[in-house]
């Protein structure tokens, strides 16, 4: 009971932390997003660079990026091979990591050498239906960023390695170094018609995100010797078996987002900037919940599954989940009711004019109802990985492609929805996913979904008490005669106090366990000092 309690509280400690660093990670990379919104707002330009930064994003924020299949797969095999977390990795565990390098280094070297001589052909698959100015323009700047490629892989073994060694700082941190970069290069070299500036901030930021990792992992005793031996290798073919699987799911779902790019190109200028952006503002608080809570929650599930203790993968897999179900409700009821206000409030300045807070709130609106959905997949997939079982997530998402496809085809050309149209899509085919790997993790494992869910049920019933308050007070500000700018803070800040304040105060009503906890918890805080 008191190692499960030390647990807990550890836990929740590197939650906080992993918090606090992520909120300033998204911080700045919103001022970054303002920033190019205003040099170059929803226009050819940031299309182009938008559509030619998919695959470079995909290397170093999907498959490298915390939470992405290198780091999961390091995660997973690493933490059970490392004997003793407070003394330098043994020559096994470094050999692995060397052959680990030396191959991740090859295979995406190559791909980056390719990407570079192919890029306008790349370019010109992806943008089917743009301009032939967006294409060109698209393949100037993926030459630029596609080294980033490269990065990307072993930006996520260095990223699993400091996790597997309690490291959560240094890996949450390093992207405000590419946001930076980006911010920096903009505003000093802001009159670049093309936009090719940003390209270049992007490969040298991606470029330093990597090296700022590597002398901590020196520190703990890792080196690079290039190793090839890649043959007879037990744990090495166990991180291929994990890797391989996880890096064609990751691919196969950027072939949903490939699919959007392609609808989008259809539409008015500026509509895969506005899905981009929507994405983006949907990642700040999402992005937070679940990496604050699934990162060092990760390393434990593949701990209790080496140990075969089942109990405890349920345990923390219901707090974890229930705690994300818990903060995610009031956030899509903010962004129902205040995106359009918030969006107005930091980006429509400069070439972001109110057409484009129209298009990039339309957007975020239908994809804010994917939270819930997109929480307990990426919850899930945890459960799969730390059984070394990455296939399942693949085949799942393998099998919405063609369904991604039809739900644009009916929501864009049937219906007319536009933009709004492709994040609804996104939005199905997240619930379709969370579906699928919930049932199928049954063969593993058999989670205590009843309890989880009756706490839903709950949670949803105090969030509908709290829209209604929200409505109708959002109702009585809109006619208050303020200026534009004190009228959009005054009602995000009065509407979001009443939601999460009505929020919490309904759960205690209903004996919600989590709103009891972070009452007791403010109150300890508040009382010790």
């Amino acid at each position: 009971m008191t190692q499960s309690k030390t647990e807990t509280n550890g836990i929740l400690r590197a939650a906080w932390l992993i918090a606090v660093i992520t909120i300033l990670s998204k911080f700045i990379g919103f001022l970054r997003d303002m920033v190019l919104a205003g040099h170059y707002g929803a226009s050819t330009v940031s299309d182009a660079y938008f559509y030619a930064n998919q695959i470079p994003s995909l290397a170093i924020i999907l498959l490298g990026g915390v939470g992405g299949p290198f780091h999961s797969a390091t995660v997973s095999v690493f933490s059970k091979i490392i004997p003793n977390l407070n003394t330098k990795p043994p020559e096994e565990v470094n050999k692995l990591y060397s052959t680990f390098f030396t191959g991740t280094f090859i295979l995406f070297g190559l791909f980056s050498v390719i990407c570079y001589f192919f890029a306008p052909q790349i370019m010109s698959f992806i943008i089917s239906n743009g301009s032939n100015e967006l294409v060109t323009l698209a393949a100037e700047h993926f030459k630029i960023m596609s080294p980033v490629i490269l990065f990307g892989g072993i930006i996520g073994i260095y990223y699993g390695l400091l996790v597997c060694y309690k490291q959560f700082t240094l890996p949450n941190m390093s992207p405000i170094v590419l946001s930076l970069v980006i911010i920096a290069a903009v505003l000093l070299c802001g009159d670049d018609p093309n936009g090719l500036v940003l390209a270049w901030a992007t490969t040298i930021g991606g470029l330093l995100q990597l090296i700022i990792q590597y002398p901590k992992l020196r520190q703990i005793g890792f080196r690079i010797k290039p190793n090839f031996e890649f043959v007879n290798n037990p744990n090495f073919k166990l991180i291929c078996e994990l890797l391989f699987p996880a890096v064609l799911s990751s691919t196969i779902g950027q072939i949903n987002i490939y699919i959007d790019m392609f609808f989008a190109s259809s539409l008015r200028e500026g509509a895969w900037t506005a899905v981009v952006y929507a994405n983006r503002i949907f990642q700040f608080p999402v992005g937070i919940l679940v990496t604050a809570f699934l990162v060092p929650l990760f390393p434990l599930f593949s701990r209790y599954v080496a140990d075969k203790d089942y109990d405890g993968i349920k345990n923390y897999f219901n707090k974890g989940v229930g705690v994300l179900f818990f903060m995610s409700i009031p956030i899509i009821i903010c962004v129902l009711l205040l995106a359009k206000d918030a969006i107005s409030l930091v980006f429509e300045r400069g070439a972001f004019d109110s057409q484009a807070v129209m298009m990039v709130t339309e957007a975020l609106c239908y994809l804010s109802i994917s939270i819930l959905p997109y929480v307990f997949r990426d919850s899930i997939t945890r459960i799969y990985y730390s059984f070394n079982d990455s296939k399942t997530p693949f085949i799942v998402a393998a099998c919405s492609i063609l369904l991604k496809y039809l739900l644009n085809v009916i929501l864009i050309t049937k219906f007319n929805m536009g933009i709004a149209g492709i994040t609804l899509s996104t939005s199905f085919i997240t619930l379709f996913n969370a579906v699928l790997l919930g049932i199928f993790v049954f063969k593993k494992i058999k989670l205590d979904y009843a309890a989880l869910f009756k706490n839903l049920c709950k949670m949803l019933a105090a969030g509908s008490l709290s829209s209604v308050l929200c409505i109708i007070l959002s109702k009585w500000i809109s006619v208050m005669p303020l200026p534009k700018y004190i009228f959009e803070i005054v009602k995000i800040l009065a509407v979001g106090l009443v939601c999460f304040g009505s929020y919490t105060i309904f759960n205690l009503l209903l004996k919600m366990e989590y709103a009891k906890e972070l009452c007791s918890r403010a109150a300890g805080k508040f009382l010790s000092k």
